[in-house]
């Protein structure tokens, strides 16, 4: 999913992306934004290769009202590449 569609929407979610980093909640962020950019990615792609991820989960939660499953995100975090 790439974000540049929604200039708006895509801070949001870069914001979102930043707090769990700063935050290291969940860790699984923290560790996905230093094995990407380990893999060769710039900060800013790593983040938003993570925000398309966590873009996904907020329109699950708001579309379906589903429970943010952060085994399920640590998971698909692990699926890109790097």
């Amino acid at each position: 999913m790439e974000l540049g569609y929604n200039p708006r929407l895509k801070a949001l979610i870069l914001e979102v992306v930043d707090n769990q980093i700063n935050d290291n909640d969940p860790p699984i962020t923290r560790e996905t934004m230093e094995r990407l950019k380990a893999g060769g990615y710039t900060e800013k792609r790593a983040k938003e290769m993570i925000g398309s991820v966590v873009a996904i989960y907020i329109y699950e939660i708001m579309k379906n009202g589903k429970d943010f499953d952060v085994v399920k995100y640590a998971k698909d975090l692990k699926r890109l590449k790097s």
